[in-house]
């Protein structure tokens, strides 16, 4: 280098040394500004990332603010995960495409997650086994070509106890920040039943959402422009409002619109009537009891449940719903008509579910992106078709639990938690009134008195009662357990006995089980607590040709006098008497329709 500036000298080498020098210092000086102008575009994109105001920006499961301890500044967030919850708290940030980000803060704890999802590229994420202190985790991530938001997190995991994080921060180029859209015009109450109230209005431009008040409080989010509200009190002025959503946030409301519930009976519990009948209508497929239309079915039906959803493949969750075809079923009426006829159902106070799985419908939420598939697949099936809730009968090898899962009360299998959380998002989705029932299998809950999992030392069938750990993390939202009370094998009841079908022994030794309680696998400290009597529907195939298990109405009539006036209960003592018990489930309304209605023309007898 120095022998080409001896051969070549140029006019830099000619000035003096000073010169050279001062050239130096203001390049230098030059590359300073310019490297300080550059950090000062990365901005810290995280709002509130120290805790100073709250939740603020934040999204939590199960967080709150604490002044001690903190890392930084006068506050600090502290989460405590328990059972299916892992006590995430997030937030939503615009930022460029193709740029690079580094994420930051300080936690303490057992297992504490740090994260950015939605990147376009690679999601990153850090974690601490064990951070008795504060301790400080990073992370750096670079956008994809198209991505103008990310979500970082922060979470615990399952039962490990409570953590806190503070001072997080997200360095890089901010993105646009989007605004929320306009505010809904056009609202406008349409039908009005005693427990319902239609609702409608105009769309507007950039919304992804709708978020509907009663009364000043958010009861359900929706994606279309309708909806129907229900739950209500009979004889009761309500208020409603609507609000739009997107990514940036919620308009202000709209104008307010009010109705009045018609006269009618309040049987609580999501607007059904103190004694139920619940049905299931072959809406997707054509057996040998025929195609019934959605208008056809008989007044005595107060819930009536689409069978059924089914996912596209077992593990996607992406949950369809499509009507049986003409070349199957001559009679099926158009989408039109079954809409109408489902508002006409409605109008009269009954309840229209869509139910997912079935026989030959196994659903496996094993990961994260499945559990958020159903929740948007179900969630448009809903929308479309204006229905109450949702129905979960998963059968055959959609439930499962790992080895080490042992305990129903915090569930690790993700298919279970995946499951769980799934149906709670759509629950705090829909609000109070959105109705959720449960069909499994006595497999999968009564013989977890005797059998829970793989056992304490392996070889045995992974699914008994892997339906223990939804029903009791939901029990506070379930509307109704119907478990199938046929196509079953010998179960032991809480006499220590085996019952079978056939007659009304089995449904009350069954039903007593969970109206009274049971130690799991047969574990005094592992107790599954009784439900509820109006969360409890007996589940009968409504005639013999409808399944394994058919009992005649007189057997039909005993179980009840047994259940709700302690009569004609026969061999089996029941541990209480529940006048309470909502009611009956069949399969299916097409079965009892091809019998003459035997079966709900002895429930309407019977409850009258």
């Amino acid at each position: 280098m120095e022998r080409v500036r001896a051969e070549h000298p140029g006019p830099l080498a000619r000035r003096p040394l000073v010169t050279l020098l001062t050239a130096t210092a203001l390049a230098v000086s030059g590359a300073s500004a310019l490297s300080s102008a550059a950090r000062a575009a990365d901005a810290d994109l995280a709002r509130n990332g120290g805790f100073e105001s709250g939740l603020d920006g934040w999204t939590c499961t199960a967080g709150t603010t604490v002044t001690s301890p903190v890392h930084g500044g006068t506050a600090a967030l502290q989460a405590t995960p328990a059972g299916a919850d892992d006590a995430r708290c997030a937030q939503t940030v615009a930022v460029k495409p193709d740029s690079a980000y580094t994420l930051s803060g300080y936690v303490r704890g057992t297992y504490v997650y740090l994260g950015a999802s939605g990147t376009g590229t690679t999601d990153a994420s850090t974690w601490v086994q064990s951070a008795p202190d504060w301790q400080h985790l990073t992370t750096t991530f670079r956008t994809g070509p198209s991505t103008t938001k990310v979500t970082i997190y922060t979470h615990g995991w399952y039962g490990t106890g409570t953590y806190h994080a503070d001072d997080i921060s997200l360095t890089g180029p901010g993105g646009e920040v989007s605004r929320p859209p306009a505010t809904p015009a056009g609202l406008t109450a349409g039908s009005v039943t005693s427990s319902s109230v239609a609702l409608s209005w105009s769309p507007v431009p950039g919304a992804t959402g709708y978020a509907v008040y009663r009364d000043g409080a958010r009861v359900r989010t929706v994606t279309g422009t309708s909806t129907t509200v229900t739950g209500l009190t009979p004889s009761t002025a309500y208020a409603f409002q609507v609000a739009a959503v997107n990514d940036a946030g919620e308009s202000a409301r709209s104008a307010t619109v009010t109705a009045t519930t018609a006269e009618g009976q309040d049987g609580g519990g999501s607007g059904l009537p103190a004694h139920a009948l619940v049905g299931y209508l072959h809406a997707s497929f054509a057996n040998g009891s025929g195609y019934t239309r959605m208008a056809d079915v008989p007044d005595s039906w107060d819930v009536i449940d689409l069978a059924f959803g089914e996912p596209t493949s077992v593990t996607s969750g992406d949950i369809r719903f499509t009507r049986c075809p003409v070349t199957e079923c001559p009679n099926v009426e158009s989408d039109a008509e079954f809409k109408a006829a489902i508002r006409a159902k409605q109008a009269a106070g009954k309840k229209v579910l869509i139910s997912i799985g079935g026989q030959n419908g196994q659903v496996q939420l094993s990961t994260t992106a499945a559990r958020d598939m159903f929740v948007s697949s179900v969630s448009k099936i809903i929308d479309e078709y204006g229905l109450d809730g949702l129905d979960i009968d998963f059968e055959g090898h959609s439930l499962s639990l790992n080895a080490d899962d042992t305990d129903f009360r915090n569930p690790k299998t993700p298919v279970i938690v995946n499951l769980i959380s799934a149906l709670k998002t759509l629950k705090a989705t829909y609000g109070d009134d959105f109705v959720l029932t449960m069909a499994p299998e006595t497999f999968f809950v009564q013989n977890g008195y005797q059998f829970y999992g793989t056992g304490k030392w392996g070889g045995q069938d992974p699914r008994c009662g892997a339906y223990l750990p939804v029903i009791h993390a939901l029990r506070d939202d379930l509307t109704l357990l119907h478990v199938q009370d046929y196509n079953s094998g010998p179960v032991m009841g809480l006499d220590d006995r085996y019952h079978s079908m056939g007659g009304a022994d089995f449904h009350i030794a069954m039903t007593d089980m969970l109206l009274t309680g049971f130690p799991v696998a047969g574990d005094a400290n592992n107790v599954f607590p009784p439900l509820r009597p109006d969360q409890v529907a007996i589940g009968m195939p409504a005639s013999t040709g409808a399944g394994n298990g058919h009992v005649s109405p007189a057997e039909v009539t005993k179980a009840l006098n047994c259940l709700t006036r302690k009569t004609d209960c026969g061999t089996y003592t029941t541990h209480g008497t529940w006048p309470g018990l909502r009611g009956l489930m069949a399969w299916s309304i097409n079965w009892d329709r091809y019998a003459n209605g035997e079966f709900r023309k002895n429930f309407d007898a019977y409850f009258g």
